[in-house]
């Protein structure tokens, strides 16, 4: 029985994720050899972290795999709770880093709820909408799934995290329309964005998240008005994209990232190490894999035995989607910057054992695709 059953395991799914881990840890070797924090302490000791952290998702993600999917749904509304306790928790004694408090510290080690909050949610609402099985487009289902997603949203949103709230708004979009919201709804939603998004930046945005929007609309429409402080972490990401050419300058090689020119260089802006050092074609392969494992995952959505495992295979695949887009699109400006990590490639250990744990869910899906016939 379960020979058969390990014959369902997605094995282009696994080579993906061994790629991006090898492309992210040579990344993050050269990102973090030279550079300094801005307190002028080294970044080097991030390194021998993230390989623990790295492992550490590695066994989250074979975890996954073995357990058995489908008992999540049961457990789906405690772990949810819990993770609204804790978001509301960080808001009274979170650790305050980057103008975010975002962070809950344990020493000299730290905890980002909102990254595991991500899972949890996808998770909640898989279990909430497969409760509803042919009733999933009524108004009543998709609210419930709005309110289900507004509520970790808004905490995240206070702290202030701008990036994790957008990324809970498309993992709640993709899997309500997944589960069969209709156009009626999506159009009554978009028009009623419109006066949210208008209150969100006269009251809701932090000072310094109305800059960097500002400093992404004038890089886009009249260079000529940025402000160079507010727009120096682009600035130099692009100009070391630039730097690497088609090749690349070589793996420590690069001027920007080994000069210390680029700013958080091992998390939002890894990509222009990647740019730089491994050059057009290294940044390629990069988004080449990174599509390839969402493609695997919309494939195990696709194939999945069940609603709730279709619409958790959709809810993992949202979570690295918008993460991808989002890091990649800032890096090369094209989307404002917003300090979200490239998965499976920048520096965190929250995220890493995320991710891993997602992809971990999307093979226990995989394998429990096909009923085992006896």
């Amino acid at each position: 029985m379960e020979t058969r059953r390990w014959r369902d395991y997605n094995w282009p799914l696994l080579v993906c994720i061994v790629v991006l881990l090898i492309i992210g840890v040579l990344a993050l070797y050269s990102a973090t050899l030279t550079a300094v924090a801005v307190n002028g302490a080294p970044l080097s000791t991030i390194f021998p972290r993230q390989i623990v952290y790295i492992v550490i998702g590695i066994v989250t993600m074979l975890s996954a795999t073995i357990f058995d999917y489908q008992l999540l749904s049961s457990l789906a509304r405690p772990i949810y709770i819990g993770m609204v306790v804790v978001l509301a928790v960080v808001l009274v004694i979170g650790r305050v880093s980057e103008g975010a408090q975002s962070w809950i510290a344990f020493g000299e080690r730290t905890f980002q709820p909102s990254e595991v909050g991500k899972l949890v949610l996808v998770l909640a609402l898989a279990s909430y909408m497969g409760r509803y099985e042919g009733r999933c487009d009524s108004w009543i289902v998709q609210f419930g799934g709005l309110l289900i997603t507004s509520v970790p949203l808004l905490l995240v949103l206070i702290q202030p995290d701008l990036g994790s709230a957008i990324v809970y708004g498309t993992i709640w979009l993709g899997i309500a329309w997944s589960a069969g919201m209709r156009w009626q709804q999506f159009a009554l939603l978009a028009i009623l964005t419109v006066p949210m998004v208008y209150l969100a930046w006269d009251r809701g945005l932090d000072p310094f998240q109305r800059v960097r929007l500002l400093t992404f609309y004038y890089l886009l429409t009249d260079p000529s008005k940025v402000d160079f402080n507010a727009g120096y972490n682009v600035i130099q990401a692009l100009s070391a994209i630039s730097a690497g050419g088609w090749v690349g300058t070589g793996l420590t090689h690069g001027l920007f990232s080994q000069g210390n020119y680029v700013p958080v260089q091992h998390t939002d802006f890894i990509f222009a190490v990647v740019g730089e050092e491994l050059g057009f074609v290294g940044g390629l392969v990069l988004i080449t894999f990174e599509g390839l494992l969402l493609w695997q995952s919309l494939s195990i959505a696709d194939q999945s035995r069940d609603l709730f495992g279709r619409l958790l295979a959709v809810g993992v695949f949202g979570l690295i989607f918008s993460h991808v887009m989002i890091n990649i699109g800032m890096n090369l400006s094209i989307l404002p910057v917003t300090g979200l990590p490239l998965p499976f490639v920048s520096a965190g250990g929250s995220f890493m054992i995320t991710v891993l744990a997602g992809v971990g869910l999307l093979q226990s899906i995989a394998l429990r695709r096909k009923k085992l016939a006896f």
